[in-house]
């Protein structure tokens, strides 16, 4: 530690090596190509239940349908560690990852799945950064595809199309 007099002002700067850097959770992001789905998001999307949950977590209510983004090699492990989170997968989840239940309920004799949500942020290329959610169904049969819901409509907001590459990180929640 080193101590500088400067008049009234005293300046101390802590030796990092010695008492080591403080331990910050690094951002998750991960990158994938837009996909299409099988255009069924639609039916859940609008359900009434779902959409009071889906405007806690995003702050407005949800476009009725998703943006399916199927993960690059390289985001395969940290998408792999939110599936982990969501109780999807086995594994270790300790690196504490904000999530939003999202309760299921049922309807008319219907069954609709619950879901955890993690708020983020998404963009395509240099483009503007847009407010969203990963939403991973407790039934799905995406092991390495994102879906995505936002307020907006995605594919003309952001906008993009199949096969174009988009990043989402995400955000703390609080």
């Amino acid at each position: 530690m080193v101590n500088w007099d400067a008049g009234d002002f005293h300046i101390f700067v802590i030796n990092e090596e010695h008492y080591g850097a403080p331990s910050l959770p690094r951002a998750v992001r991960i990158s994938g190509k837009v996909s299409s789905g099988l255009g069924r998001a639609h039916v859940f999307m609008s359900q009434k239940h779902y959409q009071s949950q889906f405007k806690q977590v995003l702050g407005v209510g949800a476009w009725p349908g998703t943006l399916n983004v199927d993960m690059h090699k390289d985001s395969e492990e940290d998408f792999r560690k939110l599936r982990v989170v969501a109780g999807l997968e086995d594994g270790d989840d300790s690196d504490s990852i904000d999530s939003d239940r999202i309760d299921g309920f049922e309807r008319d004799g219907s069954s609709f799945g619950g879901a955890t949500a993690f708020k983020a942020k998404i963009c395509r290329d240099e483009g503007d950064w847009e407010d969203c959610a990963v939403l991973i169904p407790d039934l799905t049969r995406h092991t390495s595809t994102a879906e995505v819901i936002s307020g907006s409509f995605l594919r003309e907001k952001l906008p993009c199309s199949d096969g174009d590459l988009v990043h989402i990180e995400l955000v703390e929640s609080g």
